[in-house]
């Protein structure tokens, strides 16, 4: 006899990740009136605005620094790294990428494309830089793949005159206090530089996937939990979402947005419940 499926009322989502995907899930979840428990098992110590509205919600846990670090799939448990132990009946994994390389001296003063998400984000922050310059700038795009693909749309959608560099920089050159941006170039390793009005890194990132080997997940080639078109895993019981998740060899935050995905990805929780 096959054990009963539990209804919506009872049911336990547990997410291990605590970003904008995670997020995202919560809230379609909340807005799709899902009556069961969620919990957040987040690598942060610190208690972000965002997080603490979701923890405010009806059903929703979220518990701060405490990540994922062992999946049962078996016994339908996540153990967090300091020993805790959660019981499940339906994982959603989104624990998102990182950098693949250390980050640029400097990067902090450029803007940066990682996710669909960014789209907006650094269209915005360039259409204020032309406003500003009363002319089309010149942006220094730094980064290869996908993402640097996008980001090389994104800046000619507004407007930019894009010079890509495939070249890693040394360090980021900060624009004069007058102008519309906190970067204007870059300098390389063999003292040779490149200016603009504005710099931005879409550099390459990896997936966090690291929960993968433990409940024995399939993982792509380059990383990534591989996923189908309905957020499934290879195991039952087990979902990913955002950039810890790959969908036909790329990075899932590269192509949809996460609140979109989140929605779908919603629904299908709701079905299997």
């Amino acid at each position: 006899m096959s054990a009963p499926v539990p209804s919506t009322s009872t049911t336990r989502i547990v997410i291990a990740g605590a970003g904008p995907a995670a997020q995202a899930l919560v809230s379609q979840l909340d807005r799709a009136r899902f009556t069961g428990t969620i919990t957040v098992l987040s690598n942060r110590d610190d208690s972000p605005e965002e997080l603490l509205k979701l923890a405010m919600l009806p059903g929703v846990s979220v518990r701060f620094g405490q990540p994922a670090s062992h999946i049962d799939p078996v016994n339908l448990t996540v153990a967090t790294a300091d020993g805790m132990e959660f019981a499940y009946d339906q994982l959603v994994i989104a624990t998102g990428s990182a950098p693949v390389a250390s980050p640029v001296e400097g990067a902090g003063r450029c803007l940066t494309y990682s996710t669909i998400d960014d789209a907006a984000r650094v269209g915005e922050a360039v259409s204020q830089v032309a406003r500003e310059l009363g002319r089309r700038p010149l942006g220094i795009l730094v980064g290869t793949g996908a993402a640097a693909g996008q980001a090389e749309a994104v800046l000619r959608a507004r407007g930019v005159r894009p010079i890509r560099t495939t070249a890693r920089p040394a360090a980021v050159i900060p624009s004069p206090p007058a102008s519309g941006c906190a970067a204007s170039g870059v300098v390389f390793e063999d003292g040779s530089s490149m200016y603009g009005d504005l710099v931005v890194l879409a550099e390459e990132r990896e997936s966090r996937d690291e929960l993968a080997a433990s409940a024995g997940l399939e993982t792509a080639a380059t990383g990534g939990i591989v996923i189908g078109h309905d957020f499934r895993t290879s195991v039952p019981g087990i979902w990913a979402l955002g950039d810890a998740a790959v969908f036909d060899g790329v990075r899932l935050g590269l192509l949809v947005a996460a609140a979109s995905a989140a929605g779908a990805c919603a629904t299908q929780l709701l079905t299997a419940a």
